[in-house]
């Protein structure tokens, strides 16, 4: 077995933190805002129409030649993803080289991509520059900076339960115009070098399709132009995921454990796996999990005649989803040894860095815990974080009082329902909300309580594809007409201020701080209430009767949160200095909670 490389550091980014995918418009044009500075971020390639907007916008602002690729045009998604990043990639090499030339004075880029790194060896050469007196001296120290210059990665974010297939003239298209597939190949065929971040589970059909791409195979160094990322919530879906892709050639590159506190939109629940003993259990395992890979990994490249890597490629492990404090982040280095953090909604409150229009910036700004809540949403069947007072939240309740419920469904790509269609649909949209309200009301000796359940279970969902882009709609003048939804984390009520680039970074690196309540609770603490107030509303609708085979998924559930609460117990004596007996008090709280939660479970 050749030499494991587990931390290598060699081609680490400049920062320590990334900023993840929020929903399909707040992000979506994000790395032409920060990647010049060295920060990595994530776009979503769900919205091919949003994409082809944007490019369109950013084309004509940078006055490139712009050619529409139109709906109808053959393989027109996959193309219009290819041509937004290669525009990105192009427009960002440019901004790095306008940085590398401009001067290290005040008010530069240059200057602010040194003032807004972390401490480290390389801000310590660059104040080394600032007290050096000797000229000559000080002019070689610059050359050396600017040749350290580096971009932050173009990421991007393939949802893979989307991968609705696609239609023409009533007849199924083969599987490589379906949705998730389409957008790898638009990925894969652009010259980016960056990373595919794959997430909500397993689509067998589209990891296979990876490796008829040649930049996620090793070239004759070994390297990878583009890298796999899997985002999950334990190391059993890391473990089974990252083999399936092995025995095709396929080396992931990075593990991103999220909690449901995750960073805006969907919280793709696991079954009660609290993020501590996740992390640990990573901690643990990583060199098990990596030479597993690895074996099957180079058994496949030798197969197919390609020149296996000297040791297994890097693998990185990363987190993300309710990390507030500099104290949290520090720990999650320290304790679980990740090799990079993600920090999501708290740059919503930094419009420099993110889309959101002005009226909802506000209504997060003074967000309180009740303006927030995970919600059933989503057509995709996910709990969803959602903003109470939204616009898209409003016109789904005005759409009902109307007696119009549903909406029109401009993009539909949920569309996987075909309950009462031959060809899918969304069970946002107004057609399958109009089919499945007769079909309940047609139900003769449905229960009057079932039939109320049902009613509002599918009164719910709202269009989140569309609204998803209302506020980048609005900031850059696409369309007027929308009815934005938020995609914001509970961990925004824990911000009150509208910040800029340097003032979050700061508050990240320890800088300064943006915490508004003096008395946030823990990360660990908030994803564990999150997890029990889960638990209890699978109880009670297990004794209504509307889950009547959830017995052992609830029973499973809570032996790993008791299983989590008691690795926090002594996790918290081994290295929670600060506020320990707080975060003790409120551990013991929620275990109270959980234990009547079994006598709740018992009377059913």
């Amino acid at each position: 077995m050749k030499g494991l490389s587990l931390n290598n550091k060699e081609n680490f980014r400049v920062h320590t933190f990334h900023i993840p995918v929020m929903g399909t418009g707040f992000t979506i044009d994000t790395p032409l805002k920060v990647a010049r500075y060295g920060i990595s971020s994530v776009i979503s390639l769900l919205d091919d129409v949003l994409i082809e907007q944007m490019r369109k916008f950013h084309s004509q602002r940078n006055n490139i030649p712009y050619k529409a690729i139109k709906n109808s045009e053959p393989d027109a998604r996959a193309r219009r993803i290819t041509a937004y990043l290669d525009l990105m990639d192009d427009l960002i090499n440019e901004q790095i080289q306008n940085l590398k030339n401009s001067l290290f004075e005040d008010g530069t880029e240059l200057t602010r991509y040194f003032r807004l790194l972390p401490e480290g060896e390389l801000k310590s050469l660059y104040l080394e520059m600032l007290n050096e007196t000797d000229e000559s001296r000080k002019k070689a120290l610059q050359d050396e900076l600017r040749d350290r210059v580096i971009a932050g990665n173009i990421d991007v974010n393939i949802m893979t339960k989307c991968d609705r297939d696609k239609y023409q003239n009533g007849e199924k298209l083969s599987p490589e115009f379906a949705d998730a597939m389409s957008a790898l190949r638009g990925f894969a065929k652009s010259k980016v070098s960056s990373s595919v971040v794959f997430s909500a589970g397993m689509n067998p059909r589209l990891y296979s399709y990876i490796s008829e791409f040649e930049d996620f195979k090793p070239d004759g160094s070994g390297n990878l132009k583009k890298k796999i990322t899997l985002k999950v919530s334990d190391y059993r879906s890391a473990d089974i995921q990252g083999k399936f892709l092995a025995k095709k050639g396929l080396w992931v590159s990075e593990y991103r454990v999220e909690s449901g506190l995750n960073c805006g939109g969907h919280a793709f629940a696991g079954k009660g796996n609290l993020i501590g003993i996740t992390l640990e259990e990573f901690k643990s395992r990583k060199k098990e999990l990596i030479e597993s890979l690895y074996d099957l990994y180079e058994k496949n490249l030798i197969k197919s005649g390609i020149s296996i890597p000297a040791s297994p490629p890097e693998v990185k492990l990363t987190v993300q989803g309710g990390i507030g404090t500099v104290e949290e982040n520090r720990m999650l280095f320290e304790k679980y040894g990740v090799d990079r953090t993600g920090w999501g909604t708290p740059f919503l409150l930094v419009p420099e860095t993110v889309n959101i229009d002005d009226h909802h910036l506000e209504k997060l700004r003074r967000a309180g815990r009740r303006q927030i809540f995970l919600s059933d949403s989503s057509p995709l069947g996910v709990p969803f974080w959602n903003l109470k007072k939204s616009a898209s939240e409003l016109a789904r309740r005005y759409r009902i009082k109307k007696g119009r419920p549903g909406s029109v469904c401009p993009k539909g790509y949920p569309a996987f329902n075909s309950e009462f269609t031959d060809q899918p649909i969304c069970t946002a949209s107004r057609e399958y909300q109009a089919l499945k309200l007769q079909d309940l009301r047609n139900r003769v000796g449905l229960r009057r309580r079932l039939l109320r359940a049902a009613i509002k279970q599918t009164l719910q969902k709202s269009c989140l594809c569309h609204d998803l882009a209302g506020s980048v709609s609005l900031t850059t003048g696409i369309a007027k007409n929308v009815t934005p939804a938020i995609t914001t984390g509970p961990n925004i009520v824990n911000f009150n201020k509208i910040a800029t680039l340097e003032q979050m970074i700061d508050h990240i690196y320890g800088r300064g701080n943006l915490i508004c309540h003096r008395r946030r609770i823990h990360m660990f603490i908030a994803e564990l209430n999150l997890n029990i107030e889960k638990l209890k509303r699978d109880i009670k609708l297990y004794k209504k009767g509307l889950m009547p085979e959830a017995q052992k998924q609830i029973a499973e559930y809570k032996k790993n949160i008791e299983d989590g609460i008691e690795y926090y117990r002594n996790a918290a004596r081994e290295y929670m200095d600060r506020n320990r007996e707080q975060f003790i008090a409120k551990l013991e709280k929620l275990n109270h909670t959980l234990n009547q939660l079994e006598k709740m479970m018992q009377t059913a």
